[in-house]
């Protein structure tokens, strides 16, 4: 997959690429990633939701690197679970990009539209 220009610099040559949620793939620049480790490798193991969801998001993760065209290896794993064949959509949301499925992305907007106007009132607890 090529990885758009916009996104490259900001990735760095290597990343790490896990599963996300709703079913797309985050990637990280390795130093967003090593802050997200450590916050992880924090969490109680005797709580089974920390323990579950640090598996779900480590087990997935993969060191990807750049060739000189942009372009990198996305596991088989990986491209199973956000369902990724022939399009795909690439969206960058703050420290880190997410990966789509064309199909994901568009069922995923069109189920949000409507809610839209009320999760942005219930981010207003957020001082945003």
């Amino acid at each position: 997959m090529i990885i758009p220009a916009k996104f490259r610099e900001g990735l760095g040559e290597q990343f790490v690429l896990t599963r996300g949620l709703d079913q797309c793939l985050f990637g990280y620049p390795l130093n967003e990633w090593k802050v997200i480790e450590e916050k992880l490798k924090a969490l109680p193991l005797t709580k089974k939701d920390a323990r579950a969801f640090t598996r779900f998001f480590f087990s997935g993760a993969v060191e990807c690197e750049l060739d000189k065209q942009g372009r990198i290896n996305i596991p088989t794993s990986l491209l199973s679970y956000a369902k990724l064949e022939k399009d795909c959509t690439v969206i960058g949301v703050s420290n880190r990009i997410e990966l789509w499925s064309k199909n994901v992305w568009e069922q995923y907007i069109e189920n949000q539209e409507d809610s839209f106007a009320e999760i942005a009132e219930n981010m207003i607890g957020f001082d945003i």
